[in-house]
């Protein structure tokens, strides 16, 4: 139930036993400090009903004339003086102690949850918005601090208090503590009704501010619409009755959230009126003492304070539990799967051919897959036959190609061809990294039933370059998605230098490919910072270098601070044509193998495309190079290219052959021209 200054409208959590206990967790790491918390809220509580007690013996000493004068009284007071100055320092530790606790506790779990979300899979992010997983960080996080920090511990100090009150008022007299049970009651009914309306009408509130806000952020982000549309009348009116909505909901949300206290003090006003008139009787006529009665009625006060705080502190700590267990449902969530056994190593290549690892991971140009002989795979000497097709033999027959060799059953069941230099070790075989990537029969869907991807098969030779074509939709972006497994097939397999990417650990497959997506992304600090994302070691000679390749150093020299240039706001400061060439030169400093460029100069006019074209050319050579574009100038000196359509090749060739051959790629291709 919210207090008078509660919020309202809280979520209860699915298992509170098992969230607590997960929390609790994350506090009693500091076994010491908690238990000097505990130690500190019992003598901070007793204190405070000892302290009214100890008034008891001193009035009626008054009462009775035992103090001689103004010193012997003084004497009286000294010792409740103390009591209450322990108090008061337990309060302090208490407070400092476990406002230290919580935030050491909140700082771990929102670690726990940032290490979790890397390792998530990117469908987790496909499934889940940015803003829900934002305010796991903030608002969930935040009310697991506010409670931890002063819910919990006021709760645990108003339970206490309350039966330690209580107990001392049926102590002093069981007969006035009736009336006082009546009123409480009455209190607790009260508190139960106005309560479950509040909640109603805050959790009507929070969803018609939902709505208000969303409906803020929508027409502001397309204000240029509106005005184009002349919309906004019409957006004027939508908001009012949203608004409206939202006022309502408010309005009777606060009604009842504020009437609780007003109505709870009125009738402890009227329990300790008639509590004060019984009591005097009893005084007069029944021989109650002065001291009992004050103290009696001091308590009386304060019975109904702990119910209060209970009341208000419930709302926060049934929040933050639900935020916790919300919280941990993303870290229980399973993280990205990733099993593979053969990892990326930098070699050196000797004059015949034989591989060496690199001395402490030294950077060398040259790379090449470790893969462990007791793999699913073997290395198998072969040839090839009179069609072409690949066929086991003998290691020691003259000029014998080098291939894995899948068992029966396996998705990658025959021979993959190993186009680069092999090398055995004592458990181990070195094999060239040269970028060969195959496509067989692969069929795939973001969600089960709805296939997105149908028996695709296509390859790519060490330094070709393949384009893919097609509608909006096709599926061309999802075939460079798979290559990285950012996604796992369903039928099918993909091959990576013979290699099964299955059997490549994810980290050195995505180590080995370079990336340029439509959608740019550049991070909170300088220019050079964030070219050199693609490769951390990289000197800022080679950033400045790719920076050049790509056709960036131009515009980057004009910018306030050149290279050092701050870029905020995922490079608010920059057109997106410049934030392109930025991703463009991020992954010329990457120096990858296999490059990946999805529409890489989607946002670059034409002029700029030409300037940077002769660079990206060099940036491709002797790369296996895999493009997406719309503009179909850019594809044309393309090895092969791919025209897919509803998730299936049509067809597939050079430029020249496709032409020739009058289909899909010849009406793409003769329509843009026609549109120029």
């Amino acid at each position: 139930m919210p207090g008078p200054h509660g919020r309202g409208g809280f979520s209860k959590p699915k298992d509170t036993k098992k969230t607590i206990k997960r929390l609790m967790g994350y506090l009693s790491q500091s076994k010491l400090p908690l238990m000097g918390v505990l130690v500190c809220l019992l003598l901070s509580v007793c204190t405070n009903i000892g302290g009214s007690y100890y008034m008891r013996p001193i009035i009626n000493n008054l009462v009775d004339g035992v103090y001689a004068g103004p010193g012997d009284l003084l004497k009286a007071l000294l010792p409740l003086l103390g009591i209450y100055l322990v108090g008061v320092a337990a309060s302090y530790l208490q407070m400092a102690t476990m406002a230290r606790l919580a935030q050491k506790g909140v700082n771990r779990l929102r670690k726990d949850l940032f290490d979790a979300l890397q390792d998530l899979p990117i469908s987790y992010y496909d499934r889940h918005t940015h803003g829900e997983l934002m305010s796991r960080f903030t608002n969930d996080a935040d009310n697991v601090q506010m409670a931890l920090e002063q819910s919990v511990v006021s709760l645990f100090s108003s339970a206490l208090m309350f039966v330690g009150v209580v107990g001392m008022m049926i102590y002093i007299s069981p007969l006035l503590f009736l009336i006082t049970a009546v009123i409480l009651g009455a209190t607790f009914s009260v508190f139960k009704f106005m309560g479950s309306k509040s909640r109603r009408y805050y959790r009507e509130q929070q969803a018609n501010l939902g709505k208000v806000n969303g409906n803020i952020q929508e027409m502001i982000e397309g204000l240029k619409v509106v005005k184009a549309f002349t919309y906004e009348e019409k957006a004027k009116a939508n908001f009012a009755k949203l608004n409206d909505d939202y006022r309502q909901a408010a309005s009777k949300a606060n009604f009842y959230s504020s009437a609780v206290m007003p109505a709870a003090m009125n009738l402890n006003n009227a329990g300790y009126a008639l509590t004060a008139a019984v009591g005097g009787l009893l005084a007069i006529f029944g021989g109650f003492d002065l001291g009992g009665f004050s103290t009696y009625l001091n308590y009386s006060r304060q019975v109904s304070q702990p119910m209060n705080q209970i009341s208000q502190q419930l709302t926060t700590i049934l929040s933050a539990l639900a935020g916790a267990e919300r919280i941990f449902e993303v870290m229980d969530t399973q993280p990205e799967e990733d099993k593979g056994q053969v990892t990326l190593v930098a070699v050196h290549k000797d004059a015949d051919g034989a591989l060496r690892l690199a001395e402490n991971g030294a950077r060398t140009g040259c790379w090449a897959w470790w893969v462990p002989e007791n793999g699913r795979m073997t290395l198998t000497a072969c040839k090839k036959d009179e069609n072409d097709a690949l066929t086991q033999c003998a290691e020691t027959e003259p000029g014998h190609l080098w291939a894995w060799k899948y068992p029966e059953g396996d998705p990658a069941e025959g021979l993959h061809r190993i186009r680069g230099a092999v090398t055995r070790g004592e458990g181990y075989v070195l094999t060239e990294l040269t970028g060969a990537v195959r496509f067989q029969s692969v069929d795939f869907s973001y969600v089960p039933g709805k296939q997105i991807l149908h028996d695709v098969s296509v390859y790519a030779n060490p330094g070709q370059k393949i384009a893919f074509v097609g509608s909006t939709g096709a599926g061309k972006t999802t075939v460079t998605n798979l290559i990285n497994r950012f996604y796992e097939i369903q039928d099918g397999v993909i091959t990576y230098c013979g290699i099964d990417v299955k059997e490549i650990k994810k980290d050195d497959l995505r180590r080995s490919l370079g990336a340029v997506l439509q959608d740019t992304h550049l991070f909170t600090g300088t220019v050079m910072e964030n070219i050199r994302y693609g490769r951390l070691e990289a000197s800022d000679e080679e950033c400045i270098a790719a920076a050049k390749t790509a056709g960036a150093h131009s515009f980057i020299r004009r910018l306030p601070e050149g290279y050092q240039t701050m870029v905020t706001g995922d490079g608010a400061n920059l057109s997106q044509g410049q934030r392109q060439l930025l991703a463009i030169a991020r992954c010329a400093v990457a120096d990858p193998p296999v490059m990946i460029l999805d529409e890489a100069t989607s946002s670059i006019d034409t002029r700029t495309e030409a300037l940077i074209q002769k660079g990206m050319d060099a940036l491709m050579e002797n790369r296996t190079v895999f493009v997406i574009a719309h503009r179909l100038s850019t594809v044309r000196n393309s090895d092969c290219i791919v025209v897919i359509e509803h998730g299936r090749i049509e067809e597939k060739g050079s430029h020249a052959e496709l032409l020739a051959g009058q289909g899909r790629y010849y009406q793409l291709y003769t329509g843009q021209f026609q549109l120029d």
